[in-house]
């Protein structure tokens, strides 16, 4: 009795259709199971002229129509949010131009577009437009420089600008998918001949980007997988470059006495100050600085590790940061103007030479100099790695959210007074090394 009730509506829904589609749909449903049609029935319809349309079901959602003209289509069939929502259906190609067998693939990639979420009208759709234009090497660069390196790299642009030097120019407009490994690596020996350890940088951000692009399934490549800096240039060799005291005294005195232009003589005096990275104070803007708390916060945009730096200002560099304040109030920039990394780099590798120094040394060493005396001063380690940026290990890192804001004030306050000591022309001081 009820299975008579369900063909019943079956008929009343049906009928204004028409008889012959009538015959097709019931027959259809009532049958069940999957992979039901064959070549040989498809090839008989072909071209044969009927009353009306006609839809005969292979199962699981796909089914082949018959126009009245005898044109055979594939459709899937599907609904989104159970068996109460409305079905869906959406065209996959013509028969015999997309084959039995070819369209039970499109449907099984349906079913599984379906069982991640996806809506396969949508993923479809995406799929035709990449097979029409395909991936290349700079769609999959610029898509990871988007999505993630935008958010994530401080030095994004310096990135950007690498690609666009590098990458671009040789194999940019390449598909991915035909570009090879020999195609990369040529890319990669030009900048090795002159910056190996460019060279191996440049390999590490391609790589993380196509895994990233492969990750979000956006595009496939595992051509840089077995690749390492070895390959294609040399790892940056580990510094040990400390300043003795003299030349620390002399980098601290020149700077104050505005030897050089006014934004070189303002970044270094900032920087041995803080300690902190050269593009913390290269992309610094006035906003970061509270002149009432007397705090520098570094935006988790302008830091390396992707969190936000709080740093307090010692008290007697405080006029000096206000008076940036007003040279430069204008271009919302501390130090006026943003000058290119490699700029800055090159300009602080000279450095030693300017100054008389016999050994060469950057800029980033002055950071190991600040680290190594503040430590040698009896500051708390902990204190110390926070005021250059780093995280805390271990389980401080999940518990302690504490910035020990007064402790790193004070670190500061007594490294500017130790900086001023060792520029001072007293002869009678000598400075000892806290004991732990």
């Amino acid at each position: 009795m009820p299975l008579f009730i369900a063909v019943h509506r079956v008929t009343l829904r049906r009928a204004v259709s028409g008889a012959v589609s009538l015959q097709y749909e019931l027959r259809f449903s009532m049958a069940g199971g999957t992979n039901k049609l064959s070549d040989t029935s498809l090839r008989k319809m072909l071209g044969r002229e009927s009353p009306g349309d006609s839809f005969y079901a292979d199962g699981d959602g796909l089914s082949v129509k018959v126009s009245r003209s005898g044109v055979l289509t594939w459709y899937f069939t599907f609904r989104i949010g159970g068996r109460e929502s409305k079905s869906q259906r959406i065209k996959l190609g013509n028969y015999p131009d997309l084959s039995l067998k070819a369209a039970r693939e499109k449907r099984e990639q349906c079913r599984a577009w379906l069982a991640e979420g996806k809506n396969p009208k949508h993923q479809l759709s995406v799929t035709t437009q990449e097979t029409l234009k395909p991936v290349t090497v700079r769609d999959a660069l610029e898509y990871w420089i988007r999505e993630y390196a935008s958010h994530k790299r401080a030095n994004v642009e310096k990135h950007i600008e690498q690609l666009n030097k590098h990458i671009y120019p040789f194999i940019g407009e390449f598909p991915l998918s035909m570009c090879e490994t020999r195609h990369w690596l040529e890319c990669f020996s030009r900048v090795r001949d002159e910056a190996p350890v460019a060279a191996g940088y440049l390999l590490q951000m391609c790589k993380q980007a196509l895994k990233f692009c492969r990750v979000h399934r956006y595009a496939v490549s595992n051509v840089l997988d077995d690749l390492t800096i070895d390959d294609v240039g040399r790892k940056q060799n580990k510094r040990d470059r400390e300043h003795t005291r003299q030349e620390l005294a002399d980098i601290w005195r020149e700077c104050s006495d505005l030897k050089f232009k006014p934004y070189y003589s303002s970044l270094l005096r900032l920087l041995v100050v803080f300690g902190c990275r050269t593009q913390e104070l290269r992309l610094s803007r006035v906003t970061e600085w509270d002149l009432n708390d007397w705090v520098w916060t570094v935006p988790k945009e302008h830091s390396k590790g992707g969190e936000k730096i709080l740093r307090p200002i010692p008290v007697d560099i405080r006029p000096f940061i206000k008076q940036l304040f007003e040279q430069h109030q204008s271009t919302g920039l501390l130090l006026g103007e943003i000058k290119k990394p490699e700029a800055v780099s090159q300009w602080g590798r000279m450095l030693y030479k300017r100054l008389g120094h016999s050994e060469p040394w950057t800029l980033h060493d002055l950071r190991r100099t600040f680290s190594t005396t503040l430590n040698n001063m009896g500051i708390a380690p902990h204190v110390v790695e926070q005021l250059l940026g780093h995280a805390l290990g271990g389980v401080m890192s999940v518990y302690n959210r504490s910035q020990y804001l007064p402790e790193k004030l004070d670190a500061l306050n007594k490294w500017m007074q130790r900086l001023e000591v060792i520029t001072s022309d007293i002869s009678n001081v000598t400075i000892l090394e806290v004991t732990r």
